[in-house]
């Protein structure tokens, strides 16, 4: 008899809410922590707000995990409901300690639980969740989701522009000589996910190389395997988005595109207007 499966995440896939609806996934909200106080993304602000926040905050925000208190009433809420298991997709472990609470949010509830660290953010996280349920409508074992989900991270990749330095500068990512310099230079960074982590790949003038650049990254993902959807994901910036994405159409007529917006919690380290792609290879 097939297990009853429990589909977990966190904001950091910001999953729209049709997502969430039609698949009864279980989201835990990311923190962002203003200096009035700490605010759940999605829960307490919508993105709108948050950037409303951000631009109005004196001390820049800060951001942490779900608080443990809810991770473990979940795993509770959904044992109580009949569950046999939990497979938890969630952000890089090195960027939150989602993955990590996961296992001991699990042994206090006496639920078992699968956690996944994505390696990664946005728009593949989603990925995972949908392959894993298209897997397990077809009857496979836990064990065999969990592995394939496992090899999806080997796969998936995220590259961004962050709109400006100065943000990155606010959060502590870079000095505020090097953000000052960027600002008269017209220098833009591009920044990747590599086994989990967030660094920098190449410094660009203009916004139109940093692009190319991001292009390229596509074009060398596509010659080891398929790629057959892109995310043009952004902080607050769906119209660059949508601009990019009409261009991308006619250069990629046999990909499936679409807009994403990113989580609250990059917007506090990117910047609003950050621009970027993803993609899991096929």
């Amino acid at each position: 008899m097939a297990k009853k499966i429990a589909w977990v995440t966190d904001t950091a896939a910001l999953l729209t809410k049709e997502f969430i609806q039609q698949h009864n996934v279980h989201v835990l909200p990311l923190n962002i922590v203003f200096e009035e106080g700490s605010l759940r993304e999605t829960v307490d602000m919508t993105n709108d707000e948050f950037y409303e926040k951000l631009r109005a905050a004196k001390v820049h925000p800060k951001t942490s995990q779900p608080a443990f208190g809810e991770h473990v009433a979940l795993y509770e809420k959904l044992k109580q409901e009949g569950y046999d298991c939990a497979i938890a997709v969630h952000t890089s472990v090195q960027l939150s300690g989602t993955y990590v609470s996961a296992f001991m949010a699990s042994e206090q509830a006496g639920f078992k639980c699968y956690p996944i660290d994505s390696k990664i953010g946005s728009f593949p996280m989603m990925k995972m969740l949908e392959v894993g349920m298209q897997l397990a409508n077809g009857g496979k074992e836990v064990e065999e989701i969990v592995q394939e989900l496992e090899n999806m991270t080997e796969r998936s990749e995220l590259a961004f522009i962050p709109a400006s330095l100065a943000q990155l500068n606010k959060s502590g990512r870079v000095s505020g000589t090097a953000a000052l310099l960027s600002q008269l230079l017209n220098i833009k960074l591009v920044i990747s996910f590599d086994n989990g982590y967030c660094k920098m790949i190449d410094k660009v003038r203009s916004d139109k190389r940093a692009k190319k650049y991001v292009e390229n990254l596509l074009d060398e993902a596509r010659k080891k395997s398929d790629v057959s959807e892109v995310a043009v994901i952004h902080c607050n910036n769906e119209e660059g988005a949508k601009e990019w994405l009409q261009r991308l159409q006619q250069q990629y007529a046999d990909i499936k595109f679409m807009v994403l917006p990113l989580s609250a919690c990059v917007g506090v380290h990117a910047g609003e207007g950050t621009l970027g792609l993803s993609w899991v290879r096929n």
